[in-house]
């Protein structure tokens, strides 16, 4: 294919934002997962931590689970040490993401710090969902982002309307979060292999979360298909070498 051509082929796989599927599952989860943000808000200020303390959180560390962790330990009665050690344990996790996301979207200069930031569940998902470049750079940077924004205007909500608010949960959101997860899961799943993992790990996770504390039982079963993909990977290389 000749230069020109490659450029007329790239042109015509770009696709408008207004049409991106990228775009639609990154607001999607973005709205699920920023209106429980309200959850935290008015748990926060039940444990004891004020309105500005609460938004700390939520802006700076900006990872839920070890969120939810830090505030669920000082209202059990621990200590603030106790409490960062839970919510850095949860956030190993984001780490791992944030490796996989360097890689494959490259960010440079500025964009790499918002990266950092907004590396979490629902960007990395968003981004590993799609099949084009542009459309992972999409999806992380609209999930990454709308979940920011959300969550910490939500956050602030919860925080000032306490327990008139209530637990999101009985709204259904907990619901939507994961059905927006489903949602980029299934497409993954047609083939023997996607599948194979997925049921693996799932065993995995239902087996681990009576043994271990809450948000591990995720790191496992990662740490399960980062196994499995690595070993299928040398596999494939050794086949190819004979």
């Amino acid at each position: 294919m000749s230069g020109s051509s490659a450029m007329a082929a790239d042109s015509e796989s770009v696709i408008p934002w207004r049409s991106s599927p990228a775009v639609r599952v990154g607001l999607s989860l973005g709205i699920a997962t920023g209106l429980y943000g309200i959850s935290f808000g008015a748990l926060s200020i039940a444990a004891g931590l004020t309105f500005w303390q609460t938004q700390a959180l939520s802006a700076l560390m900006f990872t839920g689970g070890s969120q939810f962790a830090f505030i669920g330990v000082l209202s059990g009665g621990g200590g603030g040490a106790a409490a960062l050690g839970a919510a850095s344990l949860l956030g190993v996790r984001n780490t791992v993401y944030g490796m996989t996301m360097n890689a494959l979207l490259r960010p440079q200069a500025w964009r790499k710090l918002i990266a950092a930031q907004v590396t979490i569940d629902e960007s990395n998902a968003a981004a590993s969902a799609q099949p084009t470049f542009l459309e992972r750079k999409r999806g992380f940077w609209v999930a990454g982002v709308s979940v920011f924004l959300l969550w910490n205007l939500f956050t602030a909500v919860g925080a000032l309307l306490g327990d008139a608010v209530g637990d999101p949960g009985q709204w259904g959101l907990d619901g939507a979060a994961v059905a927006a997860f489903l949602g980029l899961l299934w497409p993954r799943l047609r083939e023997r292999e996607p599948l194979a993992i997925a049921v693996v790990c799932g065993v995995v996770t239902a087996l681990c979360i009576p043994l271990v504390p809450s948000g591990i039982p995720v790191l496992v079963a990662a740490v399960v298909a980062l196994t499995w993909g690595l070993l299928g990977a040398r596999a494939t290389r050794k086949r190819a070498r004979s």
